[in-house]
């Protein structure tokens, strides 16, 4: 059937299939392998491997040294900031990013978020020498404190609820919220006050302040404080978030602004 002369609605199975496996291949810290993948999505071994083979030349899977196990590979990522000059990108955040940490005496963390994970693309560390960490280039999950609430706040509640149905809320710590019905009353809180907060939700002993920066160029972009419990007290919460809320502000407009 020609193009022309294919019926609405037509759905390419191939690329569904192709979707379905990077999905699955996303979720695998340690790799997967063509068994485990051909189970998962109900195709056969040889259906499988055209699959991956296709995808390994596009350079969207890695393989292991040994050929056993897929990743996810760098074209994805190019793909994702395909829109944006990753340097340019960085050269006019950090600074931003460093003025945010100099107000807070926190470390400030920009990322976007891209199916049910969180990536880092920048960071400003906090200057004294116990400090919130992380670098560039890594994920945490998506539904990981104040990050996924500025995130899941800009969804609809028909959006959220499914992807709460099909990821579950995970219990990170014993303060994680893991009740659909106080997490979506939660996501109604940051809508309202324009910023997400964590307490000890994602890491014990530490606390978040995350505000979203809508969805720039095709990626959903945030901007986030992190420091321990003790010191993001909650008598200077609203203090800070103003402070991100602002600073935010001010990060948007730059990188709306960046040719």
């Amino acid at each position: 059937m020609s193009p022309n002369n294919k019926p609405e609605g037509y759905q390419a199975p191939a690329v569904h299939k192709a979707f379905q496996l990077l999905e699955l291949v996303s979720k695998s810290d340690r790799g997967i392998g063509i068994s485990d993948i051909a189970k998962a999505l109900g195709i056969s071994k040889g259906t499988t491997s055209g699959l991956t083979q296709a995808l390994l030349k596009l350079k969207v899977l890695n393989q292991s040294p040994q050929g056993k196990k897929y990743f996810l590979g760098p074209a994805l990522v190019e793909l994702s900031l395909s829109a944006w000059n990753y340097l340019k990108l960085n050269k006019t955040a950090q600074p931003i990013l460093e003025e945010l940490r100099d107000l807070t005496g926190e470390t400030v963390f920009l990322g976007a978020c891209s199916l049910d994970r969180t990536f880092i693309f920048a960071t400003a560390e906090a200057a004294k020498p116990i400090k919130i960490t992380s670098p560039a280039g890594t994920t945490i999950p998506l539904f990981a404190g104040a990050t996924g609430k500025a995130f899941l706040s800009l969804m609809t509640d028909e959006h959220c609820t499914d992807l709460i149905k099909r990821h579950g809320l995970p219990q990170f710590t014993p303060h994680s919220i893991t009740s659909e019905e106080r997490y979506m009353a939660d996501l109604r809180r940051v809508r309202e006050r324009g910023y997400a907060l964590d307490n000890e939700e994602y890491m014990p002993g530490v606390s978040a302040i995350a505000v979203s920066l809508g969805n720039l160029r095709g990626l959903p972009l945030a901007v986030w404080v992190v420091g321990f419990a003790n010191t993001l007290r909650t008598d200077q919460i609203h203090r800070i978030a103003q402070q991100v809320k602002q600073l935010a502000e001010k990060l948007k407009t730059s990188l709306d602004n960046q040719p």
